[in-house]
């Protein structure tokens, strides 16, 4: 399982790969299982559909690792125009980006800044803006930056971050969060990172993922449990009822085109769910990562190509 993962986790970081992959007809075809699309208005199509279907939208234009200030702002104009049209369309939709896309490795103040016009932006439509977490090289300037912009008070509440439960530090990260107010979504991490920062077992990961799970919804804040992982969820839902959690004080997370079985029925049982839709002509690392991930999905790819 491991050796399949660093498989694909290696495969998504091939330059040549990717140019053939974004370039390819087929390949976007094959992609289209869990990327809504290359253009935008395709992707708000798609949040119209899950909206219909009682799921609410957390929509990610795909990017990372920009070389250019003029192609971070590029990045950061197209969220802007996201989070308009959101509003325009009322749909139940925030946006998700990453800080390489506006231009952290260009400089922290360079993605700093960017990110907060676009927080201001979202605090003006009361909407929000999500941080990924990338890499363990960038996690530490991640969670600075999003608790500095957390405590402006043109921003507030409408920023939030990602954390990732196979990384060691992530409990302290947590706990710091938490302080702070700030809103986490809390996922397992799909980067192949040393073992001397990270848990190598699935088991130790997913021990480390309950337990910052429940910190979390006995924290008074909202945040987002992002698993698909049916064992974790029922931990979850056997957690809460224990605790008397409010199910609409958290949400479950998952990805579009996985497992929408599973989405569907958290839904008809009260939960709150939140799709993550991802577009765009930058696809290839993001779709190699979910490959990674989990083997299912690369079977459910190899039998569609074989069609």
């Amino acid at each position: 399982m491991s050796l399949f993962r660093d498989v694909f986790i290696s495969l998504s970081e091939s330059r040549s790969l990717r140019r053939f992959a974004e370039n390819s007809s087929l390949a976007r075809k094959v992609s289209g299982r869990f990327v809504a699309g290359v253009t935008l208005s395709e992707a708000l199509a798609v949040c119209q559909e899950e909206n219909r279907h009682g799921r609410s939208v957390t929509l990610d234009a795909l990017g990372e690792n920009v070389q250019s200030e003029e192609h971070a702002e590029a990045s950061a104009a197209v969220y802007h125009l996201m989070l308009d049209r959101i509003a325009e369309m009322g749909l139940d939709a925030n946006v998700s980006l990453k800080l390489t896309q506006m231009g952290m490795d260009l400089g922290t103040d360079v993605a700093e800044s960017i990110v907060r016009t676009l927080s201001e932006h979202a605090q003006t439509l009361n909407n929000f803006v999500r941080v990924d977490m990338e890499g363990s090289a960038y996690t530490q300037d991640t969670i600075g930056i999003v608790t500095r912009l957390h405590g402006a008070p043109a921003i507030g509440g409408s920023v939030g971050v990602v954390v990732q439960a196979y990384l060691f530090r992530t409990e302290a990260d947590v706990d710091h969060l938490i302080a702070k107010g700030i809103r986490v979504r809390l996922c397992k991490g799909a980067y192949k990172e040393p073992e001397t920062i990270a848990f190598a077992s699935k088991s130790d990961v997913d021990a480390n993922y309950v337990k910052l799970m429940k910190r979390l919804l006995t924290s008074g804040i909202f945040h987002g449990l992002a698993t698909h992982d049916e064992a974790i969820i029922e931990q979850a839902k056997a957690f809460v009822a224990e605790q008397g959690i409010d199910r609409s004080s958290f949400e479950f997370q998952m990805l579009y085109g996985i497992r929408r079985d599973l989405q569907d029925s958290l839904v008809k049982q009260g939960y709150r769910v939140r799709v993550y839709v991802p577009f765009g002509e930058e696809w290839y690392p993001y779709f190699m990562r979910r490959l990674a991930e989990r083997p299912a999905n690369a079977l459910f790819i190899a039998k569609n190509l074989f069609r």
